[in-house]
């Protein structure tokens, strides 16, 4: 499915969270939270919304390799006597400078998305707030995996609720957990709509759940997705509506 799908029934499933699940304030940040969530297992995938959103270093990562081999060589030349040291740093900073003009597409924003989630991880730490360091360890490894696996799991799903979980200790805010791990699982549900379908039980079993009904990209496949999107709403708006 498409982002905009995905953030759409990410954001829909918020409202039912927020309208159906007793105990439950109907909240805006919980339902902006579910969308969020719903678009967290596609950072897997290169030309996702978040993925490029987290990605907004890609652009400054090739000029810190060019900086930090310019660093190096100054070093060396400044700090270090000629001889085999000297040498040896001199092709280290060759090899980042190699590195970041050969560097471009893909991997920049892998690196980029890898120094976000590092840099959350600090935070994380540094804040001692262990929710935003396991945060900034999804952000890092997610990007480096294969589309529509690992991060399509039920173990994913466990994860980013856990995650939700820990936060809602920590900020006192009631209801974390559910709308982040509803709206992540929305995600894979939504997914089992189409040909690929997903490997929930992923690498226990290689099995993919799928109802094959949306051709993701194709124009009946949109015009579905969109079907689906206003069929969900109109559902879970009913449901609402009903309760109150």
């Amino acid at each position: 499915m498409r982002g905009t799908a995905h953030l759409t029934i990410g954001l829909i499933t918020g409202v039912a969270i927020a309208g159906l699940v007793p105990g439950l304030p109907f909240s805006l940040p919980g339902i902006a939270l579910a969308g969020f969530s719903s678009l967290a297992p596609d950072l897997d995938h290169p030309e996702s919304r978040l993925s490029q959103r987290l990605g907004f270093a890609q652009k400054y990562v090739r000029y810190v390799f060019t900086l930090a081999a310019l660093g190096i060589a100054g070093f060396s030349y400044w700090q270090l006597r000629p001889g085999p040291e000297q040498r040896m740093y001199y092709t280290v900073a060759l090899a980042f400078g190699l590195i970041g003009v050969a560097m471009q597409g893909g991997s920049t924003r892998k690196l980029a998305l890898l120094f976000t989630g590092l840099g959350t991880v600090v935070a994380g730490l540094y804040t001692e707030q262990l929710w935003v360091s396991l945060l900034g360890v999804f952000i890092s490894l997610a990007p480096f995996t294969t589309h529509r696996s690992w991060t399509h799991t039920i173990w994913a799903v466990a994860l980013w609720t856990y995650i939700g979980h820990l936060a809602d200790e920590r900020l006192g805010w009631h209801g974390v957990a559910v709308f982040a791990g509803a709206g992540y699982a929305s995600h894979l549900v939504a997914d089992t709509l189409t040909k690929s379908g997903v490997r929930w039980l992923l690498p226990l079993s290689d099995f993919a759940v799928k109802i094959p009904l949306i051709s993701t990209g194709s124009a009946s496949g949109n015009m579905l997705e969109m079907a689906v999107c206003a069929g969900y709403g109109l559902l879970v708006l009913g449901l609402v509506l009903g309760r109150m």
